[in-house]
């Protein structure tokens, strides 16, 4: 079966430091890193060492490109994955994720598609580029990704699926798979209710047939990693948190081995 990770934004608003602890505590294979605004997170070396020291291998390194990281690493895109595959060269991981540029980085967006070619020929890492989805407001969509929010519509050689955004967009997460076929890489996997937010549930606590995509990923031989990014951060206290973590560590390899032929 692949290996299931756990991503450090999945403990927020505790450290990095503490996603470690649960996942080698709670029985997880491998850690993401979400470089935010967490400042551990942005240290190469305490990453290494964390790593080290808790005997959990790094999955992949998420580069900081969501609104909130807008300041992290500097401001300049290509920078940003730049340092971010920096990062994953000196902690062993193999992918690094990132978005589609924001509508109004319209120079970065021009030129996404090649440059991320031309970083992974480059860099030998593997940049898995992630589903996003229309911005809703007042019943209306809008388009804020460019060259788009659909991975599948354009000629990435790796891709992410985040069945949370996927939820937002409405998408069905097995069709989108099947789409990508070999270039689908990585998972972020959570859930949603199909709202207007980025929910990010514990996988079986929404609506998007989280349990019929990881049949699907295993009957179909998938090779990537399958990473838990889940919200957290209502948890009234550690135990709570720690629950949440259990109950999808538990729901990921159960589907998975069902899905195994």
């Amino acid at each position: 079966m692949p290996r299931v990770g756990l991503s450090t934004v999945s403990v927020y608003p505790e450290s990095s430091a503490h996603a470690f602890t649960y996942a080698a505590e709670l029985g997880y294979d491998a850690i993401e890193v979400m470089v935010g605004i967490d400042a551990i997170s942005q240290q190469t070396s305490a990453i290494r060492q964390l790593s080290e020291h808790h005997e959990m291998p790094i999955a992949a390194v998420h580069a900081p490109c969501l609104l909130f990281t807008q300041r992290v690493w500097g401001t300049e895109p290509w920078g940003k994955l730049e340092r971010s595959a920096e990062m994953a060269q000196a902690v062993g991981a193999e992918v690094v994720v990132v978005h589609p540029p924001f509508r109004w980085q319209k120079t970065y967006a021009r030129d996404f598609v090649d440059g991320i070619a031309a970083l992974e020929a480059s860099t030998g890492l593997m940049f898995a580029v992630e589903n996003m989805y229309p911005w809703r407001a007042s019943g209306r969509k809008m388009e804020m990704y460019l060259p788009g929010w659909d991975p599948s519509d354009h000629p990435y050689a790796n891709t992410t699926i985040d069945l949370s955004h996927a939820s937002i967009a409405h998408d069905d997460v097995v069709a989108m798979a099947e789409r990508l076929g070999d270039r689908l890489r990585h998972i972020h996997l959570t859930d949603g209710n199909g709202s207007a937010k980025d929910e990010h549930l514990v996988p079986g606590r929404g609506s998007m047939g989280a349990d019929r995509f990881l049949r699907h990923l295993a009957q179909t031989g998938f090779s990537g990693e399958v990473v838990l990014e889940i919200n957290t951060r209502k948890c009234a206290d550690r135990a709570e948190r720690e629950r949440d973590l259990r109950e999808s560590l538990e729901f990921t390899r159960q589907h998975l081995a069902v899905g195994t032929p």
